[in-house]
């Protein structure tokens, strides 16, 4: 009893949520479905970030009783996508966007809610449906083929993992901020006493005087010798009178 007390509260002192898996999917079994097959990493991503590289892992899940028979449906099958970025930078912002371009299609329905608790996008489409959200620096992506739906289970083991950033509104509401719309800071000159600069966007008036700067005395014409023009002429000598 005392064993199993202590294991308890170590785990709950450890908190947060679990691990990011390594290569990005759960390469395990998930409650009855049999994890069967890794992909990755995949450079063809369908979230594309601008200026903001990812690769995709991907994973496929069999039903046990699938497993069992040896006849597997689409229906049989789920398949989960995780997208990895090197930054978060845009990563919600272009999530959205793709989801409100297929929204725009004929081909799909787009739905925006909470699946098992996580606030995410539901993509339908003529023989196939996606529940798709992002997260810190990872877009999340769980369905498959031949699908009326999405196992609950698998959505929230994954959204264990990647907690969803998805804001409410995202299909009506404004686009969340991106990369391209946070202005950048001018950087700072470091202060060099060798050479200091003063600074006048921001000094006391009262107690720093700028020193006004002279006119510049009006050019004097010169001759092509270099004296002075202006300079007065020597008087001639008077010639003596004649008796």
């Amino acid at each position: 009893m005392r064993l199993l007390l202590l294991v308890l509260i170590t785990v709950g002192a450890c908190g947060g949520k679990p691990p990011l898996p390594r290569r990005g999917v759960l390469e395990t079994d998930l409650g009855s479905w049999k994890f069967r097959r890794f992909q990755g990493p995949l450079l063809d991503i369908e979230v594309w970030v601008e200026g903001n590289r990812g690769e995709a892992f991907s994973a496929s899940y069999i039903t046990a009783d699938a497993e069992k028979t040896g006849k597997v449906k689409d229906g049989d099958i789920v398949n989960v996508s995780v997208t990895r970025y090197e930054r978060d930078d845009g990563v919600v912002r272009a999530t959205v966007k793709l989801a409100r371009r297929l929204a725009a299609e004929n081909g799909y329905r787009v739905e925006e809610g909470k699946v098992a608790g996580t606030r995410a996008l539901t993509i339908k489409g003529a023989s196939e449906t996606w529940v798709m959200w992002p997260a810190v620096s990872h877009v999340v992506k769980v369905g498959g083929r031949g699908r009326d739906d999405v196992p609950k289970s698998m959505v929230e083991r994954y959204a264990s993992r990647y907690p969803s950033k998805l804001p409410g509104g995202a299909l009506e509401g404004p686009l969340p901020p991106g990369p391209d719309e946070t202005p950048k800071e001018t950087p700072k000159e470091e202060y060099d006493p060798k050479n200091p600069k003063a600074n006048l966007d921001n000094y006391d008036s009262k107690r720093v005087k700028i020193p006004e700067r002279k006119a510049a005395p009006p050019e004097s014409s010169a001759g092509s010798d270099g004296e002075d023009a202006a300079k007065p002429e020597p008087k001639a000598k008077s010639k003596p009178k004649k008796k």
